[in-house]
């Protein structure tokens, strides 16, 4: 039997099936939760059951709660998806306007951004304005990395073109305090995209392209966690990065 769950009843001198009229399920689900303490409805239940009662979850159905309850490093996985495009473009604009410190776009081309994003440019120059440092690492579109990308990916848009696109956005910014640009060719398979404490992290399948990849969204709450360890990554590579020219005007 679930004592707490009778106990919490018998305080706050609700019946059973007022609990049930409350809480919206049928009287004999609240007696099924009576019965063993093992029986725990849904996360958002619970927490109207509490409500309802005057207590926490935790004291109706500590087991449940603490198993809801992420603990190991996986804890600062937000979400996953199976295909960077699954993520709904909602979530790079919330990341992307929420940011003010810093956004790092370390993906070989980014040249979803100006497909995906309503005014990126206009977005961008406003977070440089109010402070915020924009960097972006891409690859070199004429190095042999690239060619390679290129005949693995046999794309009608190829990575070239791709990154010279991102490049000429970037110069019609202008001279823009906050804004620099780096060339890398050591995130070819591996793309980070971070937003002060948030990142989304896409590493790269085969011959498939970036929106074809799975992706992590990821939220830093540990040192040398996950989001850390990325990041780590994506800083390295931008310490050994070749400065791209006539992009911004530093940092």
């Amino acid at each position: 039997m679930n004592v707490a769950l009778r106990d919490a009843l018998s305080h706050a001198g609700v019946t059973r099936d007022e609990l049930a009229r409350i809480v919206g399920v049928d009287p004999k689900t609240v007696d099924r939760w009576l019965g063993s303490d093992m029986r725990a409805p849904h996360a958002g239940t619970r927490a109207r059951v509490a409500s309802a009662l005057g207590v926490s979850a935790e004291m109706l159905w500590p087991r449940a709660v603490r198993a809801a309850i992420k603990t190991g490093a996986d804890r600062e996985i937000v979400s996953a998806y199976p295909y960077r495009n699954a993520c709904p473009p909602t979530v790079w604009s919330s990341l992307l306007d929420g940011a003010q410190r810093d956004v790092f776009f370390a993906g070989y081309t980014s040249y979803f951004l100006w497909q995906e994003q309503p005014r990126a440019a206009e977005r961008l120059r406003a977070k440089a304005a109010a402070g915020c440092r924009i960097r972006f690492l891409l690859g070199d579109p004429e190095s042999e990395v690239t060619r390679r990308r290129e005949q693995v990916e046999d794309a009608v848009l190829s990575v070239s073109t791709r990154i010279r696109i991102t490049l000429e956005q970037l110069r019609k910014l202008g001279p823009l305090p906050g804004l620099e640009a780096r060339f890398s060719d050591g995130h070819i398979s591996l793309s980070v995209f971070a937003f002060d404490g948030e990142a989304l992290v896409t590493p790269h399948i085969a011959d498939q392209l970036g929106h074809e990849s799975p992706m992590l969204h990821l939220r830093r709450l540990q040192a040398d966690g996950l989001y850390d360890r990325f990041m780590q990554h994506a800083e390295t590579l931008w310490a050994g990065g070749r400065p791209v020219p006539d992009v911004g005007g530093g940092s």
